[in-house]
């Protein structure tokens, strides 16, 4: 029985050491590619893509005008409005309002009745 609980305490802490780790190690904030990007560029794009469009790119700058509730916020740019999914993960503690223009990269969710974008990144444009 002791040798039981020894490995399983062994095991579970190695885990826990090996995830601990892991976290620490890759950052999404520490970088990537920064350079064009070949997706969709506007809201009225987007809503006039078509019903094979899902899971293609996007990025779109604009504002996010309102929460929706849970992780669903209304943008608007120049050419129209739509409803973006953006993960409380993906924020990185910036701090926005209606006023503050963003740049987000993701991709079209496109189901039988509406369309959505899922924000895979967000960012602060100047």
């Amino acid at each position: 029985m002791k040798t039981y609980f020894c490995a399983a305490a062994l095991i579970f802490g190695t885990t826990l050491s090996a995830g601990a780790f892991a976290n620490n190690v890759v950052s999404p904030a520490m970088g990537g590619f920064s350079g064009p990007v070949n997706a969709i560029g506007t809201v009225k794009a987007v809503l006039d893509a078509g019903m094979f469009s899902d899971d293609q790119p996007v990025s779109l700058t604009g504002y996010i005008t309102q929460s929706r509730g849970g992780e669903t916020y209304t943008f608007q740019d120049a050419t129209g409005v739509i409803d973006v999914e953006i993960d409380h993960d993906k924020w990185f503690g910036q701090q926005v309002t209606p006023k503050t223009k963003v740049a987000i990269l993701g991709e079209i969710d496109k189901e039988f009745n509406y369309t959505t974008i899922d924000v895979d990144s967000i960012r602060i444009v100047q």
